[in-house]
């Protein structure tokens, strides 16, 4: 299976694995039969799951893997104990260049530990970053990130961080030049703490190759002002959650007021098409497939609890990046964003 996209699957991360997995292969096979894929873990759980799925039965090769990692187990933990597991030799095929890249749903700790110590960063990267894709009322998504991997970045790291999801956001959006915004707590120049402000000029100064649009507030993120929208990983995790936990309080409240009462219920009966259409698009399983931007491989991360339209979107976003010269656009942008740095004054160097 060395000819054409090859996709390298963990088969047994994730909540509901290995049958969301097969489902969601089978789901992308049936979208495009010319992807072939390695799905590791145990052959006796897999192969009868094949055999209910023609789809992805003609396209998959089992790979047997020994265990697997749980979900609850430490990224530490996975390190030591991980070597011959489904993630780590998911990983592996990508290292070994089985593959062009690999997904997961599985423990998102011990996927970016075992990923950074198979596949390491990209030369000039300081750290690799979490992008996700949140849905917007113009009906398309902003690419956000760092969504949890860094707590904290500093200017230059943010100037990184903008470099690899502009790239991301080409690569699955297919648009040209992706607009670009740091998130701050006001659109002005001089609104923000310090790093934020430096990352701006930085951008500015140094000449990266990206539609910058200087600063974007909280609510741009749904409004969908500019197609990436950059903060570390403390903010972009608290604003990722909350965002979840606010579409959820708006399901529970739909769902309580469609069901008040005999009228209600019969006008949700008349507006049935209406509301699916809705529900398909407050659904996270549209948007699932986060990137672990900065390594040398394809790293994508499906949501845990996915069911296999989510597993299968996320598995279209690892072929979109594979088929994109992502990776050679992030290291043009950072070898200039590093000679630009080294030849900073020293006071400007930090």
């Amino acid at each position: 299976m060395t000819n054409g996209l090859v996709l390298s699957i963990d088969g047994m991360g994730g909540d509901n694995a290995p049958d969301i997995v097969v489902e969601g292969i089978d789901i992308a096979a049936r979208r495009n039969s010319d992807v072939r894929f390695l799905i590791h873990g145990d052959p006796a759980r897999i192969t009868p799951l094949l055999d209910k799925y023609a789809a992805a039965k003609a396209v998959c090769e089992v790979v047997p893997a020994e265990k697997s990692i749980a979900m609850d187990v430490k990224a530490s933990q996975a390190l030591r104990q991980g070597k011959g597991s489904s993630l780590w030799n998911a990983i592996q095929s990508v290292e070994h260049g089985h593959a062009n890249a690999v997904v997961s749903a599985g423990n998102t700790g011990a996927y970016m530990a075992i990923s950074m110590f198979r596949l390491r960063k990209i030369e000039g990267v300081h750290r690799p970053a979490l992008a996700t894709r949140w849905p917007t009322v113009k009906g398309g998504y902003t690419v956000m990130l760092d969504v949890g991997a860094n707590v904290e970045a500093n200017a230059e790291q943010l100037v990184e961080f903008a470099i690899m999801g502009e790239a991301f956001a080409r690569a699955v959006s297919g648009e040209p030049k992706p607009t670009v915004a740091l998130l701050n707590v006001g659109s002005e120049d001089q609104k923000g703490h310090e790093e934020i402000r430096a990352a701006a000029r930085l951008i500015r100064e140094t000449g990266v190759d990206i539609n910058f649009q200087g600063f974007a507030e909280g609510d741009d993120i749904a409004k969908g002002t500019v197609d990436v929208i950059v903060t570390d990983g403390f903010t972009g995790n608290i604003a990722l959650k909350a965002g979840e936990g606010t579409a959820r309080l708006a399901g529970f409240l739909m769902r309580e007021a469609l069901t008040s009462g005999p009228l209600a219920k019969l006008g949700t009966l008349i507006a049935y098409p209406a509301i699916r259409k809705l529900r398909t698009r407050m659904d996270p399983g549209t948007f699932n497939g986060a990137l672990f931007l900065g390594l040398n491989g394809l790293v994508v991360k499906s949501h845990g609890g996915a069911d296999g339209r989510g597993y299968a979107a996320a598995i279209g976003v690892a072929e979109k990046l594979a088929r994109s010269h992502y990776r050679e656009e992030i290291v043009s942008n950072i070898e200039r964003l590093s000679r630009a740095h080294a030849n900073a004054p020293a006071g400007d160097a930090e």
